[in-house]
């Protein structure tokens, strides 16, 4: 292969972040077994001392994990390794694995947009907005507790931070892509969560609850992180499950 093949868009590829590094590191030894089940990681200091990164990079990268089901974090205590649930081990067919693609492709989108949204909505909301949002989340939880999707209260509440933002082409944008853009329409999402039955759902609602809180309190920044860490923790759980799956396909 010459020099200027080996430069064309399709065989390059992105230097992974601080944040993927430290993630996977960890996610590697965990499915290694040099930190078996029960296992206790290493503090914050510890891995920050191991990685030269800074504490903000450490507690995203254990977020991802929790949120790919590897860890649990218990307050006080520390970070625990936990079982691997058997959908660990799931194979899946060709036409799961292309839809995971679409997805991660999707989400990719969904931050770049949504996290820019989720700041000017902040900045730019009213009080019946952040109400109504706050009605979506209610509505989100009573639906889960009833063991529904909660698919509509959960596009409405993104729907309506587009709409906060007072800028129509968010607005249109998110209603272009519609239903589609939450990816349990698509794919039963739970198998690759270690939350038992709704807990996947329960779980991401507190993340929206996050992101409402900062929209509330007009604070643009925690809305931004809030809303990234949110759609990061749901494209972390399909990357895994897809490199998994790739793993388990005969060659």
């Amino acid at each position: 292969m010459s020099d200027t093949e080996s430069l064309t868009p399709t065989s390059r590829k992105r230097a992974p972040s601080l944040v993927e590094t430290v993630m996977n590191d960890l996610a590697d030894k965990i499915r290694s077994g040099a930190y078996p089940a029960g296992a206790k990681l290493p503090t914050e200091p510890e891995v920050m001392a191991t990685h030269g990164v800074s504490r903000t990079v450490v507690r995203e990268s254990m977020s991802r994990l929790q949120a790919a089901g590897l860890v649990e974090t218990r307050h006080g205590v520390g970070t625990f390794v936990l079982a691997r649930p058997a959908s660990a081990s799931l194979q899946l067919d060709s036409a799961t694995v292309m839809t995971i693609r679409e997805l991660l492709a999707m989400l990719e989108l969904r931050i770049s947009v949504e996290t820019e949204a989720a700041g000017l909505a902040a900045l730019r909301r009213t009080d019946e907005q952040v109400e109504q949002m706050r009605r979506a989340l209610q509505d989100f939880d009573e639906e889960t507790a009833r063991g529904g999707s909660s698919v509509e209260p959960d596009f409405r509440f993104h729907l309506l931070i587009a709409q906060a933002t007072g800028n129509p082409y968010f607005e249109n944008f998110y209603r272009q892509l519609g239903t589609n853009t939450i990816p349990r329409t698509r794919l039963d999402t739970s198998v690759f969560s270690s939350a038992p039955g709704q807990g996947y759902l329960r779980r991401s609602n507190e993340e929206h609850a996050n992101i409402l809180d900062a929209i509330a309190r007009r604070d643009a920044e925690n809305a931004r992180a809030g809303m990234r860490l949110h759609l990061s923790n749901s494209r972390e759980r399909l990357r895994l499950a897809s490199e998994a799956a790739q793993e388990t396909r005969p060659d």
